[in-house]
């Protein structure tokens, strides 16, 4: 994909998110059990978001602690688990190829613009990282976590569940 293209892709992926979410909510026919079984998944990916942003300190260092011992990037991991809960509890192909199109894309751009900065910004620091020969110890702190703004992913995922809720108890 062009340079262009990605740039575009990553800086747009909030408001594409949120398109994404009307679609979701006009296209899904959930039920109490998928609607369950997706909020299980999600808060999955969200404990696995919370988790990494209480170890990421974002354009000060290359993080090495937490789960980025494990990913290069637990936040993006942590939202697909969160889109695979929202297919789950949607219950609609259509949504999940929406999904899985608007995820591969935007996740896929953001993720080249940021291993651009970081490679540009921590040079060999941050190749030692990717090829695993460096780790960091650091305690998780949910003060750093709030620092990162991670409630506001918090908060949508809330809101979405709790739309898609109300839609099963209108049955709408």
């Amino acid at each position: 994909m062009p340079s262009r293209v990605v740039n575009t892709l990553a800086r747009r992926r909030v408001f594409l998110g949120f398109v994404s979410g009307v679609v979701t909510m006009v296209l899904a026919r959930p039920t109490w059990s998928t609607w369950r079984s997706g909020l299980a998944i999600a808060v999955a990916g969200e404990v696995i978001r919370v988790w990494a942003a209480g170890h990421l300190e974002k354009s000060r260092e290359v993080t090495r602690s937490g789960p980025y011992r494990w990913t290069a990037h637990p936040l993006y991991l942590g939202s697909s688990i969160i889109a695979l809960g929202v297919i789950v509890a949607a219950r609609s192909v259509i949504v999940a190829v929406f999904v899985i199109v608007y995820m591969a894309v935007t996740i896929g751009a953001a993720i080249a613009i940021e291993e651009r900065f970081l490679r540009a910004t921590f040079g060999t620091t941050y190749d030692d990282y990717k090829g695993g020969t460096t780790s960091v110890e650091r305690a998780f702190s949910l003060a750093r976590a709030m620092r990162n703004r991670e409630y506001r992913a918090v908060v949508g995922m809330a809101l979405g569940f709790g739309v898609l809720a109300l839609k099963i108890a209108l049955s709408i």
